[in-house]
Formats: C-alpha cells, sequence, structure tokens
C-alpha cells in the first residue's frame, strides 16, 4: 500500500492522545517518526475496518518499533492508537528479514 507520507497531514483526538499516552507511554507526535521509516510495514487493519478502512503502520520510533492503527481522511492522516507492541515488532522483523 503505497501513502504519501511526506505530503500528508497528521490528526488525532487530543483525549484519545492523552489516553494513548497514559496507557501506552506513547504520543502520537512521537507515533508520526514510524511513518518516516523506509523500512516500514504498513497492512489493512481487518478486525477494525468496518465503518472505514483502517491500517497499520509499524516502523522504527524511539529506539524501538512502534505500531500506529490509523485512517485516511482524504490526504489527512488519522492516527487512533499507537503502542510498542510485540506482534508489531515480530511482523517488522519478518518483513524486513531481521534476526533477533
Amino acid at each position: 500500500m503505497d501513502h504519501p507520507v511526506a505530503e500528508a497531514d497528521f490528526e488525532w483526538d487530543e483525549r484519545k492522545n492523552a489516553k494513548n499516552q497514559r496507557k501506552h507511554g506513547v504520543s502520537f507526535e512521537q507515533a508520526q517518526e514510524a511513518f518516516l521509516d523506509p523500512q516500514r510495514v504498513v497492512a489493512r487493519d481487518i478486525m477494525h475496518s468496518h465503518e472505514e478502512e483502517r491500517y497499520y503502520c509499524i516502523g522504527r520510533c524511539g529506539g524501538g518499533i512502534i505500531t500506529v492503527r490509523f485512517t485516511m481522511r482524504g490526504q489527512r492522516m488519522r492516527i487512533i492508537g499507537a503502542g510498542y507492541w510485540r506482534e508489531g515488532r515480530i511482523a517488522y522483523e519478518q518483513a524486513n528479514q531481521v534476526h533477533g
């Protein structure tokens, strides 16, 4: 899936951002960094794509591998959630043939 990451604007709900920071220790401002990783992995979020298409971006952020759940609204990427989740790290390592 190709997205014009460099040209996209990001948006999010500030209440969700604050909740995400408390729950997962990651701000949505920080999460944007994953989209800049040239080896990022973008996949459709099948479980949450009922009302609108949702995706995962898995990429390097702050020295780790972060998973960012987002949707596209025109040219804007709306960040829905982000965290350092093991499943995302495993998918990233497999896609990029990284070995522990």
